[in-house]
């Protein structure tokens, strides 16, 4: 394994020196521990006991875990199709018994994360699986931490594979990405959402906000914005980064929960607190 790179404990994210603190975990929408920054590399969380874990969620997608979980512990999705296989939100853990279940779905051409949060050990996974592009949204480039040629700025709308769109809707982060993948649930869609729109554990419910573990939203115009990018595509399953997921009829469960998140930050609701 590459051990010229380091990984902060705390997001998984690999950085090509361990010099100061982590940005990520130091900007307002993530957190630095009380002990302070902590370092770390896969060698020493392959003696830790670490491993990877795949799983299918349904046809065609797999969720790929690390355990224990790595950083703050976001589930990979794996998409398959038969133009090749997508990597999404990569985990900030693998070894050579992961590489070797991921190859075994079919070759991964491309890797891509929502947001920095979830760039994890990108451009590692990038390496051992042949080298295929690490896509970073242009907005969010600043936040990369191990550059490396396989990064691949991106803006806008980008068909990563045929049926597969990827999409920026911000709000979370400027950058903050979507994947529609229009052969998923049956043909009826799925949306990867990764943070951009969270799925609540009702799996009635969907949250948007600046920052999940501070408890900072985002405002109305952005809710809204984001709400109407994401209902230019029909799905009707979608798959959050943690394991988190709307089983069905999630378009409109997104629109409902919108509308919700609008109406209290305007003060529709003050009359109830």
């Amino acid at each position: 394994m590459d051990e010229s790179f380091w990984i902060c404990r705390t997001c998984a994210v690999e950085h090509a020196e361990k010099n100061g603190v982590c940005r990520i975990c130091a900007d307002e929408r993530q957190w630095v521990p009380e002990s302070g920054q902590q370092w770390t590399n896969l060698t020493e969380l392959a003696a830790a006991g670490y491993r990877v874990e795949v799983a299918e969620l349904e046809p065609d997608l797999f969720g790929i875990t690390s355990s224990p979980g790595a950083g703050i512990g976001q589930h990979t999705k794996l998409l398959r199709t038969p133009a090749g296989n997508l990597l999404w939100d990569p985990i900030g853990y693998l070894d050579d018994d992961a590489v070797r279940q991921v190859r075994e779905l079919g070759e991964v051409v491309a890797i891509a994360a929502s947001h920095p949060h979830m760039f994890g050990v990108q451009v590692e996974w990038s390496r051992r699986l042949g080298g295929p592009p690490v896509l970073v949204a242009e907005p969010d480039l600043e936040w990369v931490a191990r550059p490396d040629p396989a990064i691949r700025p991106w803006t806008g709308k980008l068909d990563v594979l045929p049926g597969v769109t990827m999409s920026q809707p911000g709000g979370h982060f400027p950058g903050s990405a979507v994947v529609h993948w229009a052969a998923g649930a049956d043909g009826r869609g799925v949306l990867l959402s990764g943070d951009t729109i969270f799925a609540n554990p009702d799996r009635r419910s969907v949250s948007f906000m600046r920052s999940f573990p501070n408890r900072i939203p985002l405002s109305a115009a952005v809710v809204e914005r984001v709400t109407r990018h994401v209902e230019r595509f029909e799905f009707d399953r979608l798959y959050g980064n943690f394991g988190n997921s709307i089983g069905s009829d999630a378009r409109r469960v997104v629109r409902r929960s919108a509308d919700r998140h609008i109406g209290w930050v305007r003060g529709d609701f003050d009359h109830l607190t």
